[in-house]
């Protein structure tokens, strides 16, 4: 059965699309089931800042990959492949119909397309970061440049960290670096349907959001979960916990970096730049069907591409998003 994935920039209402999909395309025997392709709903306790949909809220719908790391671990991408794979695997198991949602693209790339997660070698690593110190990033970026000269124009000569990966890949792997990128092809038969809005519309959105997030709670959401030493009382934000738009900004508020309202500003601004960073990802994959988020016929439009997909009518490309410049 074809997975049906919602995705496109933040506030563009993916959950409650995704959740009408599911009720409208299960059945008794197989009820359909989401799986969650954000990166920062993965962690327990992080809600009001990632606009969970609350368990009450879920219409009786399994959700998988909710809740499953602490926010002190680090998220793996490869990771969630491995088991937000099984998961799609044991839904299609059940004769059930899977919904992918979420505005994570790299998350949502490794779930459905092909994509490969090379290992690491410390002893490599080691190496190769001991030379950069000793002989210089750009050095390494020769080396790299004469080894896969389609890397090194990506990566550029002053990103060491990549630069030293890309080499670290090349030694383990015995192939270019970019042999190991995403491809735009599926790994299972899937559709995606993106979300968009104007810019004027979209920011009105994620205005009204970051207000409702913080009468919502997000403070104490993130005092709860912070360290002492980070300004809360909880057991503490990892690496990647504490880079998400509405936590990071709080911290930095309780590093004495800003205000209160200088805060609350910094989560509007930050979450409308994501927005934009979120549509020039998916923007550019021609396989996403968009719709206009504001449409009164959406769940209808949404609808009739699944059935499309489904009797493999589906054009091949996808259709424009409803207005490129939100990818500027």
């Amino acid at each position: 059965m074809i997975v049906v994935a919602v995705v496109g920039p933040t506030a563009t209402g993916k959950s409650d699309l995704a959740l009408d999909l599911a009720q409208a395309l299960g059945t008794d025997r197989a009820p359909a089931e989401i799986v969650n392709a954000d990166a920062y709903q993965l962690y327990r306790g992080m809600d009001v800042g990632t606009a969970k949909v609350p368990p009450a809220e879920r219409r009786g719908i399994t959700h998988h990959q909710l809740d499953v790391l602490d926010p002190a671990q680090d998220a793996s991408v490869a990771r969630y492949q491995e088991d937000a794979r099984a998961d799609l695997d044991a839904i299609a198991g059940r004769g059930a119909r899977a919904v992918v949602v979420g505005g994570s693209g790299l998350y949502v790339r490794a779930l459905l397309d092909q994509m490969d997660f090379p290992g690491t070698d410390p002893a490599v690593r080691d190496r190769l970061e001991a030379r950069a110190e000793a002989e210089g990033r750009r050095a390494l970026h020769a080396e790299l440049e004469r080894l896969d000269p389609q890397a090194a124009e990506s990566i550029g000569p002053h990103n060491t960290r990549r630069i030293v990966r890309a080499l670290e890949v090349i030694e383990i792997t015995g192939r270019p670096y970019t042999a190991n990128l995403p491809r735009q092809e599926y790994v299972r038969p899937a559709v995606q349907i993106g979300l968009d809005c104007s810019r004027e519309v979209l920011d009105a959105r994620v205005g009204s959001r970051v207000d409702r997030m913080w009468d919502g709670g997000l403070v104490d959401e993130v005092r709860r979960l912070a360290s002492p030493e980070q300004g809360g009382t909880g057991a503490g934000l990892g690496v990647t916990a504490a880079r998400a738009v509405g936590y990071a900004e709080v911290l930095a508020w309780w590093r004495g970096e800003s205000t209160e309202a200088e805060a609350r500003e910094a989560v509007t601004a930050n979450t409308r730049r994501l927005a934009r960073k979120q549509m020039g990802w998916f923007g550019r994959d021609p396989r996403v069907h968009w719709l206009d988020a504001a449409s009164p016929h959406l769940l209808a439009d949404a609808l009739e591409l699944v059935a499309d997909a489904d009797a493999g009518t589906l054009p091949v490309a996808g259709s424009e998003p409803v207005r490129r410049s939100l990818g500027s």
